[in-house]
């Protein structure tokens, strides 16, 4: 007997192991099939539906909100980003049991069926949240049974793929929140002007009861303010908040608030802020084939936008009476590239001007505001330094005469006042001796587009016969406040900087940029300098009147201004000094103003880079003879320089006066300095009406009057010598220049490749390092004009 219960018993377990392992088993396999219906690839709920982009300022304030593309406002919003009571008020007015249903509530649609069709009552579907986001991100006809049934089938799908905190967050980024609001990203900014995180407890539950009838609950009126006052979306909200106290007694101390007047933004209230600059941002990610993500961060200052706006529009109703209709400006910080304010026309709205044009983009001729990098250039070359003296003289480049802006001709003028007076010989005179790169190889370098052949310019490429764009100009004149590195512009924080392109050496950049700084601005004279805030700048205007430029920086800001028609109707009042520079200096004022201990960026002085001692006459090493010097900056080894003649003594017979015949010992003589120009400048002097007391002539004599005196002779390095550069002692490279001299001198200036290398006395050496190997041409240069030279050959040794 007991065999047979003992029997029966292990029967018994083995029937009930065998029951709990397919209970097991069928429980595994649901849940291998849950986790590889997850694990599985499949599209994200995120990207079902077309979003919207906020953009924003630098520091966050909103700048414009855009369409999707079907049209509607929807800011994709993550879940850890939107308010938890905005979510525990939705789920708690659309769905209790969320956390716990598998898409449907059975209850829920059991009650909407009995209501709809059985008391025949006000329409209820009985949806859960999954099911409305079924709903909408499948279009489907939920009005009859069978989409009913469609319906819970997409609920369950979703379920089985998506988690339920991903569906939470596509329903509350899909849900319609009136008109073509929907998300509470959306209706978070369109209504409250905020983010959805930072919503109180009344705007959360006003948001919460919205998507459940969203056309009845905002039958608005307009209230103060163009905000609107939805009294049966108060309702709602207020008996929400009543069941809400029942679960969170703490809040009741919202209760005054929710007695206060329910009032709401709209659509025509969003702002629509800096768009030149918001449009190009779009338009530059639709270029490269980039969504846009929900959230950008641009570098706009919307402060200093608005800044600008306002500056460019009450200039232009002020030049309104001598034709001008349009500006652009635009202002970057030359730290980081970015673009603080970009005004691309005087009003965005305008069809009469074309306002919906970015000026900023367009290609037009920038006059002379291209002029700093041809001496920038020439400076780095070795062609000029800041006081070397060019010719203002008419003047014929092969077939090319070139004109000055006022017709007139100055003479001998130094580099830094040809730059800042814009004078166009000396300019394309630079250009004509530069050599890889000149301005068009520069230009390319710089990036400009839509730039023709180089032969198609010529030399008149120099005075704005090529086009560029503000935004070109931009990155030039920061490439002067960056010492010489061109980089590019930035709209967008998220875009990396990137170290850029060297253009212009230091020693160069800083040069152009002294030199510019000492442009006098309207109302004031040459070499006066602001106490505040530094300003290098340059206009242009363009031929036949079409555009009026003025480019420069100060403090940590480049600002670029244009003034002229969009359709390049002419006007003689568009001249940069008289049409652009106001402008300029408007905004530089305000800017000023608001930030009234603006300085630039700390900047060492570039390596290298030295002052020297010439004469203010010929930007040349002075003579003893020269009546004024004073000092300039000097690139050693690069810099062009010699000593001037343009001074020189002549012995005057006291009893001719006329130049005394050598011999003159034993006669009665007197020595004068007399000014030796070159024949072009004397006749620009003549017709000028300006007095140069020319040298007198005896033919009776060569030489006559001429100084005397033995030039000096090199006595180190020896003639013949050659010197071994060290790798292993470098320091100890250096070799000793020293030369005798006449007793009448007091300079000796010396030269290596006809590089000025330095000055010493005639008691004193100088030491001067070759950095390489090969045959070098040194020379010595008194203070009289005369020179010795000879060849010296560097070797190495290891």
């Amino acid at each position: 007997m007991r065999t047979e219960w003992a029997n029966a018993a292990r029967a018994g377990a083995g029937r009930w192991l065998r029951r709990w392992q397919n209970v097991l088993a069928a429980l595994g396999l649901i849940a291998a099939i849950l986790i590889g219906c997850r694990l599985w690839p499949h599209p994200s709920l995120r990207d079902a539906l077309p979003r919207s982009t906020a953009i924003h300022d630098d520091t966050g304030r909103l700048l414009r909100l855009t369409l999707a593309s079907d049209d509607q406002y929807r800011l994709w919003t993550p879940l850890a980003e939107i308010s938890p009571q905005l979510v525990d008020a939705t789920l708690m007015h659309e769905d209790q049991w969320y956390w716990w249903h598998p898409g449907f509530n059975p209850w829920g649609l059991l009650r909407g069926a009995w209501i709809t069709y059985v008391r025949h009552g006000h329409p209820q579907g009985g949806s859960t949240i999954t099911m409305q986001l079924a709903r909408l991100l499948y279009r489907l006809d939920t009005r009859t049974p069978l989409g009913k049934l469609h319906q819970v089938a997409l609920a369950l799908r979703l379920e089985l793929f998506h988690s339920k905190k991903d569906i939470l967050a596509a329903y509350l980024n899909s849900a319609p929140y009136g008109g073509n609001i929907q998300g509470v990203g959306a209706a978070s900014v369109v209504y409250f002007e905020k983010s959805a995180a930072r919503l109180s407890l009344p705007e959360a539950l006003t948001l919460a009861v919205i998507p459940q009838d969203p056309s009845r609950r905002l039958d608005a009126r307009h209230g103060p303010e163009a905000t609107v006052v939805a009294p049966r979306l108060a309702a709602a909200r207020d008996r929400l908040f009543q069941r809400w106290l029942r679960k969170h007694p703490d809040d009741a101390r919202w209760r005054a608030v929710f007695r206060m007047p329910l009032a709401l933004h709209t659509i025509a209230q969003l702002p629509f802020e800096a768009p030149h600059a918001v449009d190009q941002l779009i338009a530059g990610a639709n270029a490269r084939g980039e969504p846009l993500p929900s959230q950008v961060r641009s570098t706009i200052d919307l402060g200093l936008q608005q800044l600008l706006e306002r500056q460019v529009r009450d200039y232009v109703q002020h030049m309104a009476g001598v034709g001008v209709r349009n500006a652009s400006a635009m202002l970057v910080d030359t730290r980081s590239m970015d673009v603080k304010a970009l005004v691309g026309s005087v009003d965005y709205f305008n069809k009469d001007i074309h306002g919906q044009v970015n000026g900023t983009l367009a290609s037009r001729s920038p006059g002379s505001t291209l002029k700093p990098f041809i001496y920038g250039l020439g400076l780095d070359q070795g062609v000029l330094g800041p006081q070397t003296v060019l010719r203002d003289v008419p003047s014929s480049f092969g077939p090319y005469t070139p004109e000055n802006f006022d017709g007139r001709f100055l003479g001998p003028v130094t580099a830094t006042q040809a730059l800042i007076h814009s004078r166009n010989i000396p300019a394309v005179w630079v250009d004509a001796q530069l050599r890889d790169p000149d301005l068009y190889g520069f230009l390319r370098q710089a990036g400009v587009q839509n730039l023709a052949s180089e032969q198609h310019y010529g030399l008149a490429l120099v005075l704005g016969g090529g086009d560029v764009t503000m935004q070109d100009l931009a990155r030039m004149y920061a490439l002067l406040a960056n010492r010489g590195v061109l980089k590019p512009l930035r709209l967008r924080q998220d875009v990396p900087a990137v170290p850029g392109k060297r253009l212009l050496s230091e020693a160069a950049s800083f040069i152009v940029t002294d030199m510019l700084e000492q442009n006098p601005r309207p109302g004031t004279t040459f070499g006066s300098r602001p106490a505040a805030a530094p300003v290098f700048w340059k206009t242009g205007t363009s031929w036949a009147f079409h555009d009026a430029w003025t480019a420069g920086g100060f403090g940590p800001y480049v600002l670029v201004v244009w003034v002229g028609n969009f359709d390049s109707t002419p006007n003689p009042a568009f001249v940069g000094i008289d049409a652009a520079a106001p402008l300029f200096f408007r905004i530089h004022d305000a800017l000023l103003a608001g930030h009234p201990q603006l300085r630039p960026p700390s900047r060492s002085l570039p390596d290298g880079l030295k002052r020297v001692r010439v004469c203010l006459a010929t930007g040349m090493l002075p003579s003893r003879w020269c009546p004024a010097t004073g000092e300039t900056w000097f690139i050693p080894g690069v810099s062009p320089i010699k000593v001037g003649n343009v001074y020189r003594p002549v012995v005057i017979d006291n009893a001719s006066d006329l130049p005394a015949c050598p011999p003159y010992a034993g006669r009665s003589t007197r020595t004068e300095v007399f000014q030796y120009w070159p024949s072009d400048l004397a006749a620009v002097f003549a017709r000028a009406g300006i007095p140069i007391r020319k040298p007198p002539h005896n033919p009776a004599c060569a030489n006559a009057g001429q100084a005397q005196g033995d030039p000096p002779a090199i006595t180190s390095p020896l003639r013949g010598a050659s010197y071994a550069l060290r790798l292993d002692r470098p320091e100890g490279n250096a070799v000793v220049l020293a030369a005798t001299s006449d007793a009448d001198v007091r300079a000796l200036y010396w030269f290596v490749n006809d590089a000025y290398i330095g000055r010493a006395t005639p008691a004193h050496a100088l030491t001067w390092q070759p950095v390489q190997a090969g045959t070098y041409q040194l020379r010595v240069v008194d203070d009289h004009g005369r020179s010795d030279a000879r060849s010296l050959e560097v070797g190495v040794v290891q």
